[in-house]
């Protein structure tokens, strides 16, 4: 796995950078997940990714920064990337076998902490391929005891769905939210897709499924509330704040 990019002594950091000591922390004993979520897109996800990343990597800890799209290129998620972009679909025992698979390279790894943009535990993914609320139960309970040796904690960056999606399509160009309304609405998803309010309402029923099933399956949740108003900075020092008991005493 590749370990985050350190900045050296003077070079220029991101603006959203916080910094923590410097020094090398007591690392944990075991490897550590972070899975970075937010209650729609534009909610500040790969932002905060980046900004967890460069700070725990600057207290000394090793990191892989999972990016969202690298789902499609990481091998040990070939199977998945091979049956979406043979059949549009992928099924449960294909993804559970591909996290079992991202555990083990994770532990051989010898990183510390993986920062996951929107990765797992996958239910917006279930949800869109219609998959059933027992399903997703079932496979929950699954997923959690797979992920197991790596800890994982979740970060939710909660806010209204309508102006998240308002900041990405302010981000992206003016095609972008057309683009995404249709992407949702080619999906069997409860409730149906047709323009940007069905859409804000369908993202309010995966944010509700997502944080039902990581609560009982008693997954560490880390609620960054109002998300949609703060600064990335902000998001950044809440996230901080929060996660730094768990990854040793950083700050």
């Amino acid at each position: 796995m590749r370990q985050i990019r350190r900045y050296e002594a003077g070079e220029q950091q991101p603006l959203f950078l916080t910094r923590g000591t410097g020094r090398r922390s007591s690392l944990a004993a075991v490897a550590m997940l972070i899975a970075v979520w937010g209650a729609s897109a534009g909610m500040g996800k790969s932002t905060l990714c980046a900004g967890l990343s460069y700070w725990l990597a600057d207290a000394g800890l090793k990191v892989d920064h999972f990016r969202e799209e690298e789902i499609l290129t990481r091998p040990q998620f070939g199977a998945v990337a091979d049956m979406f972009r043979a059949t549009g679909t992928v099924d449960v025992e294909t993804l559970m076998a591909a996290s079992a698979e991202f555990v083990s390279a994770v532990l051989e790894s010898g990183d510390d902490v993986v920062v996951a943009d929107a990765l797992v535990p996958f239910v917006p993914t279930l949800l869109a391929m219609n998959y059933p609320d027992e399903t997703i139960d079932a496979f929950m309970t699954d997923l959690t005891e797979v992920l197991a040796p790596l800890s994982p904690v979740m970060v939710f960056l909660d806010g209204r769905a309508e102006i998240g999606l308002s900041r990405a399509a302010a981000r992206e160009d003016d095609k972008w939210l057309g683009w995404y309304v249709d992407k949702l609405g080619r999906y069997e998803v409860t409730p149906p897709v047709t323009d940007v309010a069905s859409a804000v309402r369908y993202l309010q029923r995966e944010r509700a499924v997502t944080l039902d099933a990581v609560r009982r399956n008693g997954w560490p949740l880390v609620m960054i509330e109002h998300a949609d108003e703060r600064s990335p900075v902000e998001v950044l020092q809440v996230a901080q704040r929060s996660l730094a008991p768990r990854v040793g005493g950083i700050v």
